[in-house]
């Protein structure tokens, strides 16, 4: 059984779900957007800062057959936000079919370390040293969200907008156990390359999901 699992895993038909909720979307071009949350567990990318390792191990999350998954996302909102830990690391077109077959908008957070897959509407790349993006993922990003941890990532987020399509939307986004130091960072950086907008985390503010 546990190999039918990996199999059905590996091909999109279950993914290692770690949660899904309703909330509002807080960061970035769809702020203050009803929808539903996704999240897919594995990532091995790394980040330092990450505020949900627990959905790293891909093991500790229960694989979920997608149709419900699907299902249970229809209930809530028309747009569906997929995040992880890193979805791309799983086969996201039969997920994404199924979304869009029910009518529903697509996003994704996604690092785009891994290889495009599934139909999307709209792609947040948000780039991470530790393991950079697919060139697919560069060329198709929506908006490009840089997290700041300190002044020498604002050098990063310089490198990672030279690398994407000519519309996509560019935005620096304080790291929050940070935000007291970086935020006067950002918004002088900002003010000086107005090609650059401001996200921050609202939903932390907020205190919601």
């Amino acid at each position: 059984m546990e190999k039918e699992i990996k199999q059905q895993v590996d091909s999109g038909e279950m993914l290692p779900l770690m949660e899904a909720f309703y909330t509002i979307q807080g960061e970035g071009y769809h702020k203050g957007t009803a929808a539903y949350f996704i999240r897919i567990g594995g990532c091995d990318v790394g980040c330092h800062w990450c505020d949900v390792k627990e959905s790293w191990n891909a093991n500790l999350h229960p694989p979920t057959e997608t149709t419900k998954i699907i299902d249970e996302a229809e209930k809530y909102s028309d747009t569906i936000v997929v995040t992880g830990g890193e979805p791309l690391t799983w086969d996201m077109s039969k997920l994404t079919k199924g979304l869009k077959t029910k009518g529903l908008k697509t996003h994704i957070e996604t690092s785009g370390a891994y290889n495009l897959s599934g139909t999307w509407d709209w792609i947040c790349l948000s780039p991470k040293k530790t393991k950079l993006p697919k060139a697919e993922v560069y060329n198709c990003a929506n908006e490009l969200k840089v997290i700041i941890y300190n002044k020498h990532d604002l050098k990063f987020a310089e490198e990672q907008a030279s690398k994407v399509n000519k519309d996509c939307i560019l935005y620096l986004q304080p790291e929050w156990s940070k935000r007291v130091t970086v935020i006067p960072l950002i918004v002088d950086y900002v003010m000086q390359n107005p090609k650059w907008k401001v996200s921050l985390q609202t939903h932390k503010y907020l205190n919601i999901p």
